[in-house]
């Protein structure tokens, strides 16, 4: 009898017998699209929610003081993500920031469309009802800003070359408000519109309690790109007065 200990035999299934399926790793449920579209509605929100704080966030203009540079409507977008890396705004820089003193106060604000409340619902854009202003950095803590006449605005005694400065405008405005040399406390900002003679910014505050500055604190953001419309879409650079900086 011939040995087969070491010969391996090869096994047929008995074709009458069912062979037991190996299991598999379990199926996963899959959610019901009632459940499923809430929870991705609320995750889009979520991730709306942390773009809008730490990131970028749209903001729309809603008047001619920063002409040509911005024009009204459009909107722009806010670098948010820069101040939580300890930068500050710089001179020349155009900057969004809350309505530090009531400057808003006895100005006609157009009702939100309802474009801007969705938007300001999931937090692309503010809130229906934020009162934010957005001006050009002039002068920062330390700088003295004068004008005297019609111009040049001077910072720190240098004049400055504006060629963003309205057409037609002049750099300074020859009126009561609009003759003056102040120097910028630490922690503040003096801020001006492009669109000289048309513009009430920190020029015409100064009997608001704060001297017409804007505190850090209440700055959003530098505005970075026009983003819409499409035919006005630009960056927004400090202009090459400001570099080297006075």
């Amino acid at each position: 009898m011939a040995d087969t200990g070491d010969v391996a035999t090869e096994t047929r299934p008995d074709p009458g017998r069912e062979v037991p399926e190996t299991p598999g790793p379990p199926r996963r449920r899959r959610l019901s699209p009632w459940a499923e579209y809430p929870l991705l509605a609320a995750v889009a929100l979520v991730l709306a929610f942390l773009i809008k704080t730490f990131l970028v966030q749209a903001f729309l203009i809603p008047s001619g003081s920063m002409q040509n540079t911005l024009q009204e409507d459009d909107r722009v977008l806010v670098d948010k993500l820069t101040p939580w890396f300890g930068s500050e705004p710089d001179r020349g820089e155009v900057v969004v920031f809350r309505d530090p003193a009531d400057w808003l106060a006895g100005h006609e604000l157009r009702p939100p469309t309802t474009t801007q409340k969705v938007l300001g619902f999931v937090g692309l854009m503010p809130a229906a009802g934020e009162q934010h202003l957005i001006k050009r950095v002039i002068g920062v803590g330390g700088d003295t800003v004068e004008c005297q006449g019609t111009g040049p605005l001077k910072l720190n005694g240098r004049p400055l070359d504006e060629p963003y400065v309205y057409e037609g405008n002049t750099p300074c405005s020859d009126d009561a408000g609009g003759q003056f040399r102040i120097t910028v406390p630490a922690g503040h900002l003096w801020v001006m519109g492009d669109h000289r003679q048309h513009s009430q910014d920190s020029r015409y505050h100064r009997n608001d309690g704060r001297g017409g500055m804007v505190p850090l604190t209440d700055v959003v953001g530098r505005a970075v790109v026009v983003a819409w419309p499409v035919p006005h879409w630009s960056t927004l650079p400090v202009p090459d007065a400001f570099t080297p900086a006075p």
